[in-house]
């Protein structure tokens, strides 16, 4: 891959990892703001726990994509970005436009998601 194109792809992912950093660290906060609020009312406690789940499961949505980000920024250290972990071709470049830390071709996401390939901690 190019140099210039390598370097536009780092910069977007790290300016990415920033706005998912600030994204859970802000969940992390409201969540425990919700837990300090003592509600008298029962609704009021359901509306709190709700609020917390939902905040659990939003913040927990941002770290996953975080450490794909995270992940992506090491392949571009390392020189494989823009290879697919599984069979090591080539990720379209457009697909890399789309979702700069896709970590697998097309072929392989598709059989990742059919349950054919097995995930990858990489």
């Amino acid at each position: 891959m190019e140099k210039k194109k390598l370097e536009a792809f780092k910069k977007r992912l790290e300016l990415r990892r920033q706005d998912l950093r600030r994204t859970v660290n802000r969940n992390q906060a409201d969540g425990r703001s919700a837990d300090e609020d003592t509600a008298q009312d029962i609704a009021d406690r359901a509306a709190s726990s709700y609020t917390k789940e939902f905040l659990f499961s939003q913040s927990n949505n941002e770290r996953h994509l975080l450490q794909m980000v995270e992940s992506a920024l090491a392949r571009i250290r390392e020189g494989s970005f823009g290879e697919c972990i599984h069979c090591g071709k080539e990720i379209n470049p457009k697909r890399l436009e789309a979702v700069p830390w896709a970590r697998h071709c097309i072929e392989c996401q598709e059989k990742l998601e059919r349950g054919v390939l097995e995930e990858a901690s990489r």
